[in-house]
């Protein structure tokens, strides 16, 4: 399986998901910088994700939505703080209402994704960093943890 670890750090408020792939960092990165690729992996298999905004560019942003089983749309929106090409990606992640706008009823959070590279293989860490304790037990209910797993799980199929 492409995810070999996943953990909530309730203390320092963060949850951390490690992924294994055979491949390359660029490759790796490649399904994060197309929005075409990244569609066929950011969320669950039963939620697939639509981006219909994505500037990848620091201070850029994204706005998509999940579909749901049953036709239900789920929008959030990306805010990138920093993209160091093959390398790092930092963007703030947050649930959004039906025009792509952040939801001020709901959290957002901060996620890093670092891609470490050695002989071939590529380690991809993504920490994502929430506001408070209350944030990160609303979204680990909602099923975050579980749903990054099967999102990232549909990778290895990309590379």
């Amino acid at each position: 399986m492409t995810v070999i670890k996943t953990s909530a750090d309730r203390e320092n408020l963060e949850m951390t998901v490690v992924a294994e792939f055979e491949a390359p960092a660029e490759r790796v990165w490649e399904v994060w910088e197309d929005p075409r690729k990244l569609e066929k992996w950011w969320g669950p298999p039963t939620w697939p994700a639509t981006f219909h905004e994505y500037d990848f560019t620091e201070g850029g942003q994204a706005k998509y939505y999940m579909t749901g089983p049953e036709g239900e749309k789920a929008p959030g929106y990306w805010r990138f703080q920093v993209i160091e090409q093959a390398r790092t990606i930092q963007f703030l992640d947050g649930f959004a209402d039906e025009d792509g706008n952040p939801d001020g009823d709901m959290p957002n959070m901060v996620m890093t994704m670092t891609l470490d590279e050695e002989q071939g293989r590529t380690r991809m860490t993504t920490v994502t960093k929430f506001n408070s304790l209350e944030d990160l037990e609303q979204l680990l209910e909602m099923g975050m943890e579980e749903g990054i797993r099967e999102a990232m799980g549909q990778i290895d199929a990309l590379l």
